[in-house]
């Protein structure tokens, strides 16, 4: 008996589309994470980036449960003394919510090269439209 390791030249890759309209934005995250990282492939290996490319539209329409729109706050430093910003989720959503996504998703990657490399294959769009049509992109439904 042996153990199949998977090649990078075994690695078949898919694009999907996720609509977000509607949807709670952790349980968006966490799928579309697995989706990056290929976790429901049959070759999935954890030290390997066997996952798709995954388009994520209607970012704007995402919901939050609680009172996280107002509690939640993202933080960057310039690098500077003094340079801290803050925002919070609510004003973020009107100026950015692609980014309230793709931070939703960042934060479920691997903390490494891997992550990051994982990360490039996510695309996301505050509308409906998307100019992937050339990728042939599939629909892929929420299980949540």
């Amino acid at each position: 008996m042996s153990t199949h390791i998977t090649k990078a030249s075994e690695i078949e890759r898919k694009h999907y589309v996720v609509d977000a309209e509607g949807k709670i934005l952790g349980r968006l995250s966490t799928e579309v994470a697995g989706l990056l990282r290929g976790k429901g492939k049959v070759n999935y290996s954890p030290h390997l980036d066997t996952g798709d490319f995954v388009i994520v539209v209607n970012a704007a329409k995402i919901e939050v449960t609680g009172s996280k729109l107002d509690q939640k706050t993202y933080f960057r430093h310039s690098g500077h003394p003094g340079g801290a910003k803050f925002k919070t989720m609510r004003r973020l959503m009107d100026e950015r919510p692609d980014e309230v996504v793709r931070r939703a998703v960042r934060g479920m990657l691997p903390k490494n090269k891997l992550g990051r490399k994982m990360l490039k294959k996510l695309r996301v769009y505050a509308g409906p439209e998307h100019p992937h049509t050339a990728q042939q992109p599939e629909t892929y439904e929420l299980k949540g």
